[in-house]
């Protein structure tokens, strides 16, 4: 099983990929893969921090500033991406019963380590919740179920996507 969510930047695929992995946990599934949140100075988006799950490690996974490789106007940390994110991922393949990827998007592609990590995890028969960047999508079609978050839909398709992972665990509300 695939899930894939997009949406707009804000809308809640974060929170979303948050919520689900706690349900998850609580029926005693191990849970492995990355997550990554928005860092904010005075109110205002300066980078994205990195976490894995299983671990809690964290790297800074792209920053406002000057350097390369860059997406608008950020620069993306190629050494934390790998260090955290591919790391978190390759340890989920072998370990975890669910794979959760917070973001599969132009920042992460920027990274070989992470685009060859993605192929792997997509030959796998291993069940993964993914978000991805919008314009993305594409790239994923047809290979699993693809939701689009709004601020109307999220707490529903959260619900649908802990349904669905439960049914595919055997686990009853």
């Amino acid at each position: 099983m695939r899930l894939f969510v997009t949406g707009l930047p804000g809308v809640g695929k974060t929170t979303l990929v948050l919520k689900v992995a706690e349900e998850m946990q609580g029926i005693g599934l191990k849970i492995g893969g990355f997550t990554t949140q928005e860092v904010r100075k005075k109110g205002r988006r300066v980078g994205f921090k990195i976490k894995a799950i299983d671990t809690k490690e964290e790297g800074i996974l792209a920053w406002v500033g000057e350097g390369y490789p860059r997406v608008g106007k950020y620069v993306v940390n190629l050494e934390d991406l790998n260090r955290v994110g591919v790391s978190a991922i390759r340890r989920a393949i072998s370990e975890a019963d669910l794979i959760i990827i917070d973001e599969i998007g132009a920042m992460e592609y920027k990274s070989r380590e992470f685009a060859k990590i993605i192929n792997e995890v997509l030959k796998k028969e291993k069940p993964l919740l993914a978000t991805v960047h919008r314009r993305y999508t594409e790239r994923f079609r047809g290979m699993g179920k693809l939701y689009v978050l709004t601020t109307e839909n999220r707490e529903k398709i959260k619900d649908e996507v802990i349904k669905e992972l439960k049914a595919l665990f055997s686990f009853k509300d």
